[in-house]
């Protein structure tokens, strides 16, 4: 059997069979409520709830310092910073004054020093001018003033370019890379010290196994007398040192000398000396024939 309605059947209201009372449970109470006080809701503001004048205060500008606040007053009136308007100046920095000195008295105590500062200028502007001698100028009272708050100005503008600049954890992060230790490969640091020290170890090795040869020379000591005999005749003396050959090797050298005190022995040549520490000539002892 097909319970779905046709168009030619009326239709009729489910809810029309349900008593008057369903009807305004259904309805929403207040669909706005003003807070919640432990999880209820409250459509309407309590007629005993208490409010301290104190309890919500909003300061629109923070200043930090009494320098600071003077230099806001004069920007804000386009006054001439080196041609201050002392009175009103004045008065509405001892306004600003006021409302901080009846907030906290330990705030306000910096700001009263500015205060009488201001209040003494003013007095002393108030004051007949003293004639100042030929070619100097009179001396502003406000110019000690006038100093302090455009080197104010200018620290307080450098402060707010360095607070532009990127700040690492405010502007950007440092990138962190994590990588295992057992992965890492740690070469060591070689400073050029460490590499002269071992090619000087690596020469010292290299001369321990060097191979040493020695070859025995046949050399006559009778050969060696025939050349010194030689190299007399014809001249009378000979220096000692002239009858050695120096680039013929030790073992030639000493074959010559023992072939000269051969020949000595035999007499047939002779060496003489003048004096002590003289030089040494050899010459033959006999004449040729």
């Amino acid at each position: 059997m097909n319970d779905t309605p046709t168009l030619d059947e009326p239709l009729t209201d489910p809810l029309a069979d349900r008593p008057t009372g369903a009807l305004e449970l259904l309805e929403p109470v207040d669909p706005v409520a003003f807070a919640r006080l432990y999880g209820e809701p409250l459509f309407a503001l309590p007629t005993d709830l208490y409010i301290p004048p104190d309890a919500l205060e909003i300061f629109l500008d923070a200043f930090e310092g009494p320098l600071d606040l003077l230099l806001y007053l004069i920007r804000r009136q386009n006054f001439n910073i080196l041609d201050i308007p002392m009175a009103e100046l004045t008065r509405q920095y001892l306004g600003y004054v006021e409302q901080v000195r009846a907030r906290s008295l330990e705030l306000a105590s910096e700001y009263l020093l500015m205060a009488a500062m201001l209040i003494e200028i003013k007095s002393r502007m108030l004051l007949p001018q003293r004639q100042a001698a030929a070619g100097e100028e009179v001396e502003d009272p406000r110019a000690e003033l006038v100093r302090r708050l455009l080197e104010y100005e200018q620290i307080k503008i450098a402060s707010r370019q360095l607070a532009q600049a990127p700040q690492l954890g405010r502007d950007f992060l440092a990138a962190q890379v994590h990588v295992e230790q057992a992965q890492q490969l740690r070469l060591p640091d070689v400073a050029a010290s460490e590499l002269q020290q071992a090619w000087r170890d690596i020469l010292r090795r290299a001369k321990l196994v060097q191979h040493h040869r020695i070859s025995r020379e046949a050399l006559s000591v009778r050969e060696h007398m025939s050349l010194v005999l030689r190299r007399l005749q014809g001249r009378r003396f000979v220096e000692f040192a002239e009858l050695f050959e120096l680039d013929q090797g030790v073992p030639v050298l000493v074959v010559t000398f023992i072939a000269m005190l051969e020949l000595a022995k035999e007499t047939l040549i002779e060496i003489t000396q003048a004096e002590a520490f003289a030089p040494i000539y050899v010459r033959l002892a006999y004449t040729p024939a």
